[in-house]
């Protein structure tokens, strides 16, 4: 969690400031449904973003 949340802040939420939060709670929302989620590299999964593990494994 820790890892999360530090990315989190340095690469979304760093310096930005929200009108109220809900602006917050979408923006962080949109950071982990559209990017962190599908498209960031994770060590655990050798460096491949989840879709990119899961396209492997559906080949093999």
């Amino acid at each position: 969690m820790e890892s999360f949340f530090s990315s989190l802040k340095t690469e979304r939420t760093a310096g930005k400031l929200y009108r109220n939060r809900d602006a917050a709670r979408a923006d962080i929302f949109d950071y982990i449904e559209r990017f962190y989620n599908p498209k960031r590299r994770h060590s655990k999964l050798g460096y491949l973003s989840p879709m990119a593990f899961e396209d492997r494994a559906m080949q093999t």
